[in-house]
């Protein structure tokens, strides 16, 4: 495997544009775990790795702005979904690949991260999705910029499943442990409440 310091550059996209239905309507990525907002914690992890790190949200921009160096938002209103956060990802992007992370996953770590990267760099003209307990896990993932037509057809022709268009493209797989406590989704009131150990 590739050291990290031998890895190419990438843009890195935090997934902050959801709806928030699972948190009752709140903005999911400024809500507070452990004494911090969500996007606190991915931006902390995130920032030594990039020099283009874009978040996707589609309200209180002037609160996320601080955490990225580009805000981009969906193109279509009423909370289109995932794929149309990447798909602005995607066009905003300045280097060659783009790793996306949603923003609900503070117990993520540098190992982690890493290995996403040199698995990616094994295969850099495939998506690449973290895999474990037998799913995909199609928001954290690495995807090569030369896809964006493809999901901008894919899209066009109502393509909503990010996971479905990847396989589509040949993605390959990072294989986590089964029920790695790292890709935790910490989406309801209950899970962020509960989850306070996650390591950080």
């Amino acid at each position: 495997m590739t050291t990290n310091s031998q890895l190419p550059t990438c843009s890195i996209l935090l997934l902050a544009g959801g709806r928030g239905q699972r948190m009752g309507g709140r903005d999911k990525g400024l809500l507070e775990w452990r004494g911090e907002p969500l996007i606190a914690h991915l931006h902390r992890k995130t920032r030594p790795l990039t020099d283009d790190l874009i978040i996707s949200c589609n309200r209180n921009l002037e609160k996320y702005e601080p955490y990225a160096d580009q805000l981009v938002h969906d193109d279509e209103g009423d909370f289109p979904g995932p794929l149309a956060g990447i798909r602005a990802g995607l066009k905003a992007a300045h280097h060659s690949h783009l790793l996306v992370m949603p923003c609900d996953v503070p117990g993520i770590d540098a190992v982690l991260i890493g290995n996403m990267r040199e698995a990616a760099n094994l295969h850099p003209d495939k998506p690449l999705m973290v895999r474990h307990d037998n799913h995909w896990e199609p928001l954290l993932c690495v995807i090569p910029v030369l896809h964006r037509a493809a999901f901008e057809d894919a899209w066009n022709e109502g393509e909503r499943s990010p996971g479905r268009l990847m396989r589509k493209l040949g993605a390959t797989a990072l294989q986590c442990p089964d029920n790695d406590p790292r890709l935790a989704n910490l989406n309801t009131p209950e899970l962020l409440s509960g989850h306070d150990s996650v390591s950080d």
